[in-house]
């Protein structure tokens, strides 16, 4: 069996109020940026479009990549129908916020310290803690 490693996610504002909490597993405790993002954003997909296709429902307030304009029409034109409904795509989604992070579309700080790069590497720990930092853009700049 292998080991699994528990990293603590939180979701906040800049202002720090926490907006939403989960908990992702590893199974190696060396991971970088990029997997953590990478395995978020698999897991939301995941959730995504498990929902969509069971329940017919979408709440994504909290999942750090949403939908496209073209996949929410999509799949609110095909909402009667329960085969045949275009689901988020895994591998663009990735793509889109690994982008995002590197255009500093949101920001990540673990334990409290701001990472850069997607190939910084950490180890975590029983208390190692990730904050997605997403910024609002200013109105009218």
């Amino acid at each position: 069996m292998l080991a699994t490693h528990v990293l603590h996610i939180r979701d906040e504002n800049a202002f720090g109020t926490v907006a939403n909490e989960l908990k992702i597993n590893f199974d190696r405790i060396r991971i970088s940026v990029s997997d953590i993002i990478t395995e978020r954003v698999t897991q939301e997909v995941v959730q995504y479009n498990h929902k969509a296709t069971e329940y017919g429902t979408h709440d994504t307030r909290h999942y750090l990549v949403q939908p496209t304009d073209l996949e929410k029409q999509l799949n609110n034109a095909t909402q009667a129908k329960s085969s045949g409904r275009k689901l988020v795509d895994l591998e663009k989604q990735i793509d889109v916020a690994l982008k995002a992070f590197q255009s500093n579309g949101f920001f990540i700080l673990i334990d409290d310290i701001q990472v850069e790069e997607l190939t910084q590497e950490i180890d975590i720990k029983a208390d190692t803690l990730v904050s997605f930092i997403k910024l609002t853009p200013l109105v009218g700049g």
